[in-house]
């Protein structure tokens, strides 16, 4: 579905280089500003840091004076704002609203509402738009009465009542993440590949060569070994080791079993030499 992010007067430009940034990671791309602070904004370097390499995002943006100009084929257009407007569009949170605009039953529980349905707002959920629009004012105001007034609904991010301050790229991100997630998200990431597994050959193979490195260093019994053994079995298996594991292992016991022998031959004892078994 054609969407479309709106930034109003915005007077910060690492806002627009995050906004793109934010835009990008979600996979929209339609930037419009209308009348910025900058006139170029989109070139300056503080908007392209900020932007995190969401170039593509910054090259194909344009600029506009006025607001109509950005509105062109959008036609549902969502302001941003947490003050209910008197006369103006219904405050709606941003799932509830999208839920209701892609099902298409023109249904909302009361729950879900922040201030009343409009019934003609309910009659345009009847058909999916054509092009969404999302409106962000300037970060000093926010959005003017008669740009919110133009809007079919005005949403608003639930935030913490004592702290509802959201910084203009922030908000975009909350935004274009939950209209994402209603479009059916970006599909699931590519899995990590499950690891492979020891066979019980390789397990067994370590076991010996462990059992003969603690018989070496003097920590197992030979003569009465009890259940040692055994229980390093059953830890083994449940750590379901890698083919790689069970090298790093096997260098473990190789490394003990040189070391026992080295320790025996300073000592002056008989030591059989530590061969791989």
């Amino acid at each position: 579905m054609k969407t479309r992010f709106i930034l109003i007067n915005t007077s910060h430009a690492g806002n627009v280089g995050a906004a793109a940034r934010a835009m990008k990671v979600m996979g929209f791309g339609d930037l419009v500003l209308v009348a910025p602070r900058w006139d170029n904004v989109l070139r300056r370097e503080e908007t392209i840091q900020r932007s995190s390499g969401a170039l593509d995002v910054l090259k194909n943006a344009r600029i506009v004076a006025t607001l109509d100009e950005a509105l062109d084929g959008m036609t549902h257009l969502c302001a941003t704002a947490m003050t209910p407007r008197d006369f103006g569009p219904p405050t709606r949170a941003p799932r509830a609203h999208f839920a209701a605009l892609l099902g298409g039953n023109g249904l909302l529980s009361n729950q879900e509402l922040i201030t009343p349905v409009d019934a003609g707002l309910e009659a345009d959920f009847a058909s999916k738009p054509e092009g969404v629009a999302f409106l962000f004012g300037s970060e000093r105001f926010g959005m003017q009465n008669e740009d919110v007034y133009r809007c079919h609904v005005a949403l608003s991010i639930p935030t913490d009542p004592k702290f509802g301050s959201l910084n203009l790229a922030a908000a975009v991100q909350l935004i274009a993440y939950d209209w994402r997630e209603a479009l059916g998200g970006l599909g699931v990431q590519a899995a990590t590949p499950e690891p492979r597994l020891a066979d019980a050959a390789a397990v067994a193979g370590m076991l010996g060569h462990w059992e003969q490195a603690l018989a070496d260093i003097g920590f197992l019994d030979p003569a009465s070994p009890k259940k040692l053994m055994p229980r390093l079995n059953q830890l083994f298996n449940r750590a379901q080791l890698s083919p790689e594991e069970i090298h790093i292992l096997r260098g473990v016991a190789k490394a003990m079993r040189q070391k026992a022998h080295e320790a025996a031959v300073k000592l002056g004892a008989p030591a059989e030499s530590p061969a791989k078994p």
